[in-house]
């Protein structure tokens, strides 16, 4: 009896929960966000991959500061820094190009274009061009503008994007393939040929190749080709490189040897000028110790995090020092506080032989003006000893630009940074014995201590920002009277470090 009744209860139990456990009639499918091809809009993949997408709008906000000694980006203040306040020597060097009139510490990701119009007009004469980087929607425009798109100036391209975007900076098109998600190059026009210059089959490269390669699309140095003044195109010069072994010394040999590509007018030497821009990838690929460990940019800059119960690459790119190293500890086992000293001594060594370079190769720079100053004046100068010098001068003058512009501050490739830096010092002190001889031949009496001028170039600048502050129009950036008309008529307080 008892079993019986233990059974009749069981079963009465079971016809109770039955319909509660009961499954639906029709299964809820899960569908997930379908993006079309072509979609720029961050917010439409943001559907598809909400915690990626928020980590990605981060990169609009100031980041940490005092935990990167030299790379400080801007603060919750939105004060940005002034490079070439912190290097007085660049504004000499850089004296005739937009880089001379305004060079300050980029900001994240989302302000890429807002940087641009943010910064002195005199940065953008380039053109179009200068978008080649900055808008998700330039392989479209180029593909479909072909020229135009390179030649014609920055509003006009601009103005060429859908106005909802028109200040948008990198985006998930950009890396990202929009029906799988893996990794794609979307500048098949710039990567994709200098990778074909270095003989890379891209159909053979690995994902932890294409970490690295997708912020290789823009963090390299490259060089803008010239027909009349107009730009015609972009590309990295990488001829005589391998993978690996992109060489400064193959950079500088290939826009020496290229007449195309003088985009700028040095004015202390009066030398028509090709440029370097920030090569991140080429110093860390030429046998880093972390390139040869296997490590990727996105290792370091875009490490493994966790919110909620999701884990997911961390979109808001940036330094490994404003995170507290937390990308290092994935392979390091020291403290946070040990880490960031190994960081600040490589940084502290590689600047003081940047100055020193700097100032070296300043100093050959105003002999050379000294030289054209006498040839102007009827005096002859031993040709010989001026052609050496000059060649010496540009060696160090790439050198210690390749070096300046790169964004590590010789983390990236400590060693490979230093001799850079070695060679430029050198070169450029070379460069300045061999002009002492030349103007002493020519009776000239050069002192012991060259003077710089740096008051000159550094007061030179800045006009965009001094329009802003005094409301009057300043048609010459170059022009020193007409800032101080500009500063008399409404007088403006300057801030300092």
């Amino acid at each position: 009896m008892k079993n019986r009744y233990l059974l009749s209860v069981i079963c009465v139990a079971f016809v109770a929960l039955a319909p509660g456990c009961k499954p639906p009639e029709k299964a809820v499918q899960i569908r997930p966000v379908v993006i079309a091809d072509g979609e720029v809009d961050p917010a439409v993949w943001g559907k598809a991959y909400p915690v990626n997408y928020d980590m990605w709008r981060k990169t609009a906000e100031p980041t940490s500061p005092g935990k990167s000694k030299y790379k400080r980006g801007f603060d919750a203040d939105g004060i940005t820094y002034d490079k070439l306040s912190e290097f007085p020597y660049m504004a000499l060097l850089f004296s005739g190009w937009g880089f001379g009139v305004e060079y300050n510490e980029p900001r994240g990701h989302a302000n890429m274009i807002k940087d641009q119009l943010d910064i002195d007009p005199s940065r953008l004469k380039a053109g179009g061009v200068c978008l080649t980087c900055k808008t998700p929607y330039a392989p479209k425009l180029e593909k479909e503008k072909g020229l135009d798109f390179y030649s014609k100036s920055f509003d006009e391209v601009r103005s060429m994007i859908p106005e909802q975007h028109q200040t948008l900076g990198v985006a998930c098109i950009d890396c990202h393939d929009n029906k799988d998600m893996s990794l794609r190059i979307s500048r098949g026009y710039t990567l994709g040929k200098a990778l074909e210059v270095i003989k890379v089959d891209p159909a053979k490269l690995t994902h932890q190749d294409m970490r690295s390669l997708v912020c290789a699309q823009c963090h390299v140095t490259y060089n803008i080709p010239k027909d009349a003044g107009k730009s015609v195109g972009v590309y990295f010069p990488w001829q005589g490189s391998s993978w690996g072994d992109i060489s400064v010394e193959n950079i500088i040999k290939q826009i020496r040897n290229d007449p195309s590509i003088g985009e700028w007018t040095q004015k202390v030497t009066g030398y028509k000028m090709p440029f370097m821009r920030h090569a991140e990838f080429e110093l860390f690929s030429r046998n880093s110790v972390h390139w040869q460990a296997g490590v990727a940019c996105a290792d370091c800059h875009m490490p493994y995090t966790r919110v909620g119960a999701v884990k997911a690459s961390d979109h808001r790119i940036m330094s490994p020092l404003k995170s507290d190293l937390r990308a290092c500890q994935q392979c390091h086992t020291e403290s946070p506080e040990w880490l960031r000293n190994q960081v600040t001594a490589i940084q502290d060594r590689t600047v003081s032989l940047m100055v020193r370079s700097g100032y070296a190769t300043a100093t050959a720079a105003k002999l050379i003006e000294k030289v054209h100053e006498l040839q102007a004046a009827g005096k002859t100068i031993d040709k010989d000893l001026y052609e050496k010098a000059k060649d010496f001068y540009l060696e160090a003058f790439f050198r210690t630009l390749f070096i300046g512009g790169e964004n590590s501050v010789g983390f990236h490739n400590p060693s490979e940074a230093l001799r850079i830096l070695g060679d430029s010092t050198a070169f450029a002190m070379k460069s300045e014995a061999l002009l002492r001889q030349a103007l002493t031949k020519a009776g000239e009496i050069v002192p012991i201590e060259v003077n710089l001028e740096l008051e000159k170039y550094l007061d030179n600048r800045g006009a965009k920002k001094l329009m802003r502050q005094t409301g009057v129009e300043i048609k010459d950036p170059f022009n020193v009277q007409e800032k101080l008309v500009a500063v008399q008529e409404k007088p403006v307080k300057v801030l300092t470090k």
